[in-house]
């Protein structure tokens, strides 16, 4: 069976503001109006502050990537995270940015990857395990990619499994605060004033503070061993021990909770959106499927074989395409800007949206399609230099994206070799967007023993 991949709930043609906001408030997915997928910009107006959302890519390499400093990340946006993250990477701005990636992006450089790899590896065997082990049942894959992304992060960055008793309680708890967060980015759109108090949930900050206590606790154990000389070669130690090239300074002890936090949420919700939606994609499109088990099986260990799964690759591409884990980033001017012979005000919300452009019908061919082969298409390369952004752009883009592909790829390649994905009847996962694109009612699907190639 090769089915279109599913879509959120018909696109609407044409609704007001105050319909759209309860549209968004329920799904920000089945919320976007059909015109959105065709317009180069558009403009959301509400009594206290307006918002634009640009697709047209040359706008969106000037907010990414020729003038990021004049377009700092929304406050409305990072708020909502801030009793879990802190002032982490991913909520600051400015000169305190700067200073954590200078800290934050020697641990993820090419070389790097090898080293991590062994520990990737390993948790990829794992979920190959956990995942044999439910041949002939029915099983909701989101569960267990979020098991296996969690695993890789604790593996690679404190060098223990999600088995470990510390890496179990922060993995619940972590599921608890998921659960709690409302939508993602809901206030880029709604008109909520900036000087209205944000509350949250009692729950969301026991759960936040319960989630800082128990990383403080890996922190506190790794600075020790560091030391004593007994810290292992992995990503806590290397990012505990580097000091700013321009201050000298390394990261305090809170500081370091802060950045944890922010790993562990992105690399671990990210992953497991995108890996799901890949095994989604390729249990509806079975011949892809086939490809992808025979070049899972040279797989050894190896970290130069990764080079060689370029369908996989391809694949893994196209689900990120189709399901960009962050579905859209909010941006702020920081001064009047005038685009497409709109004058956009200081303070405005400058929406950037995965989910739009990566389904652009004036941009991409056959947009809401899945095929993996428009990679090697010259539509195809255009789009991924001007159109593609699953891990954002320019001096933003994630710190942690060449991480994810091989993640992505390595888990994928090793999950199907040994094993077939198929749909479930009757159910048909509906993506809509919170924390990241996950499937409203869970991914269901029926896993048996892949006959030996």
């Amino acid at each position: 069976m090769n089915a279109q991949p599913p879509k959120p709930a018909a696109r609407p043609a044409k609704t007001s503001l105050w319909r759209y906001v309860k549209l968004f408030r329920q799904d920000i997915l089945s919320a976007q109006p059909a015109k959105l997928y065709r317009a180069w910009m558009a403009e959301f107006r509400t009594p206290f502050f307006r918002s634009y959302l640009m697709n047209q890519p040359d706008l969106v390499k000037t907010v990414l990537k020729d003038r990021p400093l004049d377009f700092p990340k929304s406050g409305r946006i990072t708020e909502g995270l801030r009793p879990l993250l802190g002032r982490s990477v991913f909520v600051t701005n400015g000169a305190e940015w700067q200073r954590q990636r200078r800290i934050i992006d020697p641990a993820f450089e090419g070389g790097r990857l090898r080293e991590t790899f062994p520990a990737m590896w390993a948790a990829s065997v794992a979920a190959q395990a956990r995942l044999s082990a439910q041949v002939g049942q029915e099983v909701e894959i989101e569960e267990l990619t979020s098991h296996a992304a969690a695993d890789v992060i604790f593996r690679t960055l404190f060098s223990i499994p999600i088995e470990d008793e510390m890496a179990q309680a922060v993995f619940h708890e972590f599921r608890a605060y998921q659960r709690s967060q409302p939508i993602l980015n809901l206030a880029a759109f709604v008109p909520v004033p900036r000087w209205m108090p944000r509350f949250f949930r009692a729950e969301t900050k026991r759960t936040a503070k319960r989630i800082r206590a128990l990383i403080s606790e890996l922190c506190q154990r790794r600075a020790g061993e560091i030391t004593a000389g007994t810290a292992p070669d992995d990503l806590a130690t290397k990012i505990m021990t580097t000091r700013d090239p321009q201050t000298g300074d390394r990261f305090s002890a809170e500081e370091m909770v802060d950045q944890v936090a922010i790993f562990f949420l992105a690399g671990h919700e990210t992953s497991a959106s995108a890996l799901a939606w890949a095994l989604y994609l390729l249990a509806t499109h079975p011949d892809w499927q086939e490809r992808i088990a025979q070049e899972g099986q040279s797989l050894t260990g190896d970290f130069a074989e990764i080079s060689k799964l370029r369908v996989t690759r391809d694949v893994f591409r196209e689900a990120l395409r189709l399901y960009p884990p962050v579905p859209m980033m909010v941006r702020e001017a920081a001064c009047p800007e005038n685009f497409r012979d709109r004058n956009i005000p200081k303070g405005a919300q400058v929406v950037l949206s995965p989910w739009h452009l990566h389904r652009h019908e004036r941009l991409w061919d056959n947009p809401d399609g899945f095929d993996p082969t428009r990679w090697q298409s010259e539509n195809g390369k255009t789009c991924a230099r001007d159109a593609y952004m699953p891990f954002s752009a320019g001096p933003r883009v994630c710190t942690g994206a060449g991480f994810a592909m091989v993640e992505g790829v390595l888990l994928l390649a090793h999950l199907l070799r040994d094993l077939r994905v198929s749909p479930v009847p009757g159910k048909i996962p509906v993506p809509e967007a919170h924390l990241t694109v996950r499937a409203r009612d869970g991914i269901w699907l029926r896993v048996e023993q892949r006959p030996s190639l």
